[in-house]
């Protein structure tokens, strides 16, 4: 009987060990050739966002919670647009400078909350910081945005104020000069064939003294 037993045991056991051995994982795929010149192509894409906005952004926010503003900082405070500024998308944010602390700021757009006060900033725009929350808003010469770097992303944008619309307006009228731009060729007075161009006038000032004749009579200098 224990013959038996053993003959069947053994005759079970390499079905038993083939049942247990995990089935191999298919290898992934490589992705195509055109897939990853797609891939390269987006990362390579430029963001067309102002230098300033992507500077100012990439700019690390102050978590220091005791903060103690400068004279330069009350200046710039002074040039922060307050009340409820109308955004893109319908959204608004509402500055109200603090009734306890000169050169802070409540900066609010729906529920969310946060407490700025002005910092440094590299590209001399305004920019206010609460270094708690990790938020941001940066006030430029035509329009302004708020960010949470924390959350990383842009909690309003395109937001203007009435003086930020009118400069848009002004800058959509008279674009500003680029450094790259040729300056513009100024034509030259033409001059006919076979005339010498005229000579420079000189200045009064600089004329010889015209040569007087002797009166009658008088002899002339030795």
């Amino acid at each position: 009987m224990k013959r038996i037993v053993l003959s069947a045991l053994a005759l079970a056991a390499p079905a038993l060990l083939l049942a247990q051995t995990p089935s191999p994982k298919p290898a992934p795929k490589a992705p195509s050739s055109s897939t990853a010149k797609t891939e390269q192509a987006a990362k390579r894409a430029p963001i067309k966002r102002s230098a300033a906005k992507v500077v100012e952004e990439m700019t690390p926010i102050d978590d220091d919670p005791t903060v103690t503003l400068t004279p330069e900082d009350l200046e710039v405070a002074k040039k922060v647009y307050v009340g409820t500024i109308p955004c893109e998308l319908g959204a608004s944010v509402t500055i109200t400078p603090s009734d306890k602390r000169p050169g802070f700021f409540v900066v609010q757009t729906g529920k969310t909350r946060f407490r700025m006060h002005p910092v440094g900033s590299r590209t001399g725009a305004v920019r206010l910081e609460d270094g708690r929350a990790g938020a941001m808003w940066l006030q430029l010469g035509n329009k302004s945005m708020l960010m949470s770097q924390k959350q990383g992303q842009r909690l309003a944008d395109e937001c203007m104020s009435p003086a930020q619309l009118t400069f848009a307006e002004e800058m959509k009228k008279s674009p500003p000069v680029s450094i790259l731009d040729p300056l513009p060729v100024v034509p030259s007075a033409a001059v006919p064939a076979g005339m010498a161009p005229a000579a420079p006038a000189t200045p009064a000032s600089a004329a010889p003294p015209a040569a007087v004749a002797p009166a009658p009579g008088a002899s002339a200098p030795r």
